[in-house]
């Protein structure tokens, strides 16, 4: 199959809750979907190391500790903030509570950018996420909807360093189509 020439939009997001073991391995749970992505941006994270001999830049290293990145979404949905960020649901009054003691989850977080021939099929393995500043504007002539920002630092997987994995032109039928029934794992990658 031919390779995408250009890729555009974001589609398809989702996010699996990591539970991590006392050895470190990572089990995913079931991907879930989160709707309403419109943004997402990753900065490489890592050092550059410049060495010179002879007068000239002799040799040049790089470490690749992940992405910084940003998940700009039309809303947090209620699901995500109880599963991932901490948040409490009280069953009395049924309100969230967000405490001070709360622990977010590490989640692997996968989705789709389109293609003018296929689309590419991302996973990040071991993302942090921070809680979303809250903002909201006045309506004026037109409600205008408002969206929100969520931090992630996507890092190497512990027990193998994988970062990221996409999918290609070529990724066989079975494993493109399961992409959101469950985080892609095998031995190797």
């Amino acid at each position: 199959m031919p390779e995408n020439k250009v890729v555009f939009g974001l589609k398809n997001a989702h996010y699996a809750v990591i539970t991590e073991d006392v050895d470190g391995t990572y089990t995913y749970g079931v991907p879930v979907r989160y709707p309403g992505a419109t943004a997402l941006t990753l900065e490489p994270k890592g050092e550059t190391t410049d060495f010179y001999a002879d007068d000239i830049l002799y040799y040049t290293s790089s470490t690749n500790q992940g992405y910084d990145t940003k998940l700009t979404v039309a809303n947090v949905p209620e699901a995500f903030r109880k599963d991932v960020l901490g948040e409490i649901l009280d069953e009395t009054d049924k309100v969230l509570k967000e405490v001070n003691t709360a622990k977010s989850k590490k989640i692997a977080f996968l989705f789709e950018f389109d293609g003018d021939v296929k689309g590419i099929r991302h996973a990040l393995y071991s993302c942090s996420v921070s809680r979303p500043g809250i903002s909201s504007n006045t309506k004026t002539t037109s409600s205008e909807p408002g969206t929100t920002e969520l931090s992630l630092v996507a890092g190497p997987r512990p027990s193998d360093g994988v970062v990221k994995i996409s999918t290609t032109a070529d990724t066989v039928a079975s494993v493109y189509d399961a992409w959101y029934t469950a985080v892609y794992e095998k031995a190797g990658v």
